[in-house]
């Protein structure tokens, strides 16, 4: 062909199709409010979650943003409260005017507001601490056990709280272990301070959203199936009744100063007991605790078996060997538990008189202890009375 009939023939323009917006670029303000939470709860990115709520509380705090903004980032990373700044940040609530949408925006606007308020306090401290440690620089940084504690804590079970959050998200229902993972971290109880406001801020959330309680919960979880939202209340339940074994096991594990006669020692010196039991998420004492207590309770892991031992001797408990001297028979008793994990947690924590009550509603035989501890007993609680 040549070039006059090239001339004479009209070419077709090459259409290049534009790539899809994703993230803060492809947000649908002008489906309304409610989308645009949707859209952040799905689509946007955490990083740019944070900047949004970050960027809100610098126009809207003023002098005290920087006390804010001290925090961890964590704790802007909710994604209705992003979809909340990402609107008054781009001044899309001028366009809607006095509009229903609008009317939804002013309530989460001020609910961002009041949670913000409430960090500027704690966030002095943290502000100060920081603009202490600049002027440090100059000298050998050291870092203090609490700092190291608090980095830990962000590094390792807070992520994985995150982590487990963003599967949530993606309507993954997954779930976490947290006695197992402040185990595999190696944190005690003094980590519990910082995890427990995240978990019970879930919990909150999502049973104000569960039973309706709360409108705009309602409204920031509409997309998250009933049953997801059921799954999540269960998981948080079990995190903050972790947290409570987490105490409990600490506290039978704290390093104890010896004031009782160098013979308790060796009374307990040969005793056979289980340390620590998965299963039950339960640790024994020391032995040397039962030395000259007048009440004992410990759990046979193997049989299911909880032990309630009594003494009116006013010199208390002894030891030989595995064997526990000087109970009263009449007044100590063996029950058979079928569902250890309701019982076990009221061992730990009631009082003797409440533990009777609970004990006496159950239906199982009641036997007399033999007073023989070995590899499958768990030493649970002693009592001065």
């Amino acid at each position: 062909m040549g070039l006059t009939a090239l001339k004479g023939k009209k070419l077709k323009k090459k259409t290049i199709r534009s790539k899809a917006r994703t993230g803060l670029a492809g947000v649908p303000i002008e489906k309304g409010f409610d989308f645009v939470k949707n859209y952040f709860h799905l689509e946007v990115d955490k990083k740019d979650c944070i900047s949004q709520v970050k960027t809100w509380v610098k126009k809207n705090h003023g002098p005290y943003a920087k006390y804010i903004l001290s925090h961890p980032e964590y704790m802007f990373a909710m994604t209705h409260d992003a979809a909340t700044a990402f609107w008054y940040n781009n001044d899309i609530h001028k366009q809607y005017g006095e509009s229903a949408d609008n009317e939804k925006a002013v309530q989460f606007w001020s609910s961002l507001m009041d949670k913000t308020i409430l960090l500027i306090e704690s966030g002095k401290e943290i502000y100060n601490k920081k603009k202490q440690e600049q002027k440090a620089k100059s000298n050998v940084i050291s870092i203090s056990p609490q700092m190291r504690l608090e980095r830990k804590i962000r590094n390792t079970i807070m992520q994985e709280l995150l982590e487990l959050e963003d599967q949530w998200i993606e309507g993954e229902d997954t779930t976490i272990n947290l006695y197992d993972r402040f185990k595999y971290h190696g944190l005690t109880n003094t980590a519990i301070s910082h995890v427990k406001p995240q978990v019970e801020g879930w919990l909150l959330d999502y049973e104000d959203a569960y039973y309706k309680r709360c409108e705009q919960a309602v409204e920031g979880y509409s997309h998250v199936k009933k049953s997801s939202l059921k799954h999540r209340i269960e998981v948080c339940k079990s995190m903050l009744e972790d947290m409570e074994r987490i105490k409990s096991a600490s506290k039978a594990t704290r390093t104890i100063k010896i004031s009782k006669p160098k013979a308790a020692d060796k009374q307990v010196s040969k005793m056979q007991y289980k340390k620590e039991d998965n299963d039950f998420k339960i640790v024994s004492i020391h032995p040397i605790q039962i030395i000259g207590k007048r009440r004992l309770y410990t759990f046979n892991t193997k049989h299911r078996e909880l032990n309630m031992f009594y003494t009116d001797d006013p010199k208390g408990f002894q030891v030989s060997g595995s064997t526990l001297k000087r109970f009263d028979k009449e007044q100590s008793i063996k029950i058979r538990l079928r569902k250890p994990n309701d019982i076990l947690p009221l061992v730990l924590n009631k009082t003797p008189i409440q533990l009777q009550k609970e004990l006496s509603a159950l239906k199982t035989k009641v036997q007399v202890p033999n007073g023989r501890i070995n590899n499958d007993t768990i030493l649970l609680r002693v009592l001065d009375k």
